[in-house]
């Protein structure tokens, strides 16, 4: 009999393989709702059976807005994942968001639009309403939080994402306005990853990696390069990883 799956790994921006993966085989899953980004790969990783999908499919070709969240995260349902860690690649908005450090966020503010958001919404006996008091499990945080100080990792425990729409980068008038709204770091596929998850039951989990500035911080006259994003991205996934594979063996 199969080792049951411990956990399922949705790679972001910089992460669409995943480094010492012993690939067991894929599976490509039909949804209801259009094909996922990618085939699943199934393998084991530090041990563990787990799955993968990279959002952003195989050769980084879905812009945020293009990604068929829907169907990503009923695949994983429906491969018997019990659990979701999503990577992401962030801007920096407080002083303590970073280039390359690690933000384990507690809350989200949703500021994306024209995304199909909900599995329900059609052929329903009566409407639900999921709570979504705490976006992220909090038990998963807490494996995430532990593994992270016995690595003594030094990673940012509390934060708020703010989802926005992209592809394009914010202004600097936008990410003040993601400030005064309390935003740690802001993304473009935060949202409704999260939500989705939730009305799902899978407990779900962001471990964000901050790859730049957000627009006027930090040396608010330099423009944001790609050069800029890969560098500290290459540095961020480092960690990011060893905390990935500290997780795995807490579960």
């Amino acid at each position: 009999m199969p080792e049951s799956i411990v956990l399922a790994i949705i790679g972001g921006s910089g992460l669409t393989a995943l480094e010492g993966l012993e690939i067991i085989g894929e599976e490509t899953i039909e949804t209801p709702y259009g094909p996922p980004s990618a085939p699943l790969v199934r393998g084991r990783l530090h041990g563990r059976t787990v799955l993968f999908l990279p959002r952003h499919g195989r050769g980084h070709t879905i812009p945020p807005h293009r990604i068929n969240y829907r169907a990503n995260l009923w695949a994983l349902r429906e491969a018997g994942a019990p659990r979701i860690f999503a990577a992401a690649a962030v801007g920096g908005i407080t002083p303590e968001a970073a280039p390359t450090r690690l933000v384990i966020p507690d809350q989200v503010i949703d500021y994306t639009w024209g995304r199909p958001s909900t599995f329900f919404e059609e052929d329903l006996d009566e409407v639900v309403h999921v709570d979504f008091t705490r976006p992220y499990d909090p038990e998963l945080r807490q494996h995430l939080i532990e593994a992270a100080a016995a690595l003594s990792l030094d990673v940012v425990r509390h934060g708020t994402y703010g989802a926005t729409q992209g592809p394009r980068l914010e202004s600097a008038a936008e990410i003040e306005r993601l400030a005064r709204d309390g935003c740690t770091i802001v993304g473009m596929t935060g949202m409704p990853e999260a939500a989705l998850a939730r009305e799902l039951a899978l407990p779900y989990v962001c471990c964000a990696v901050v790859a730049n500035w957000a627009a006027g911080r930090g040396d608010s006259e330099a423009p944001i390069t790609m050069a800029e994003i890969e560098q500290n991205l290459s540095r961020g996934l480092r960690n990011l990883r060893r905390l990935l594979a500290a997780c795995i063996d807490r579960l």
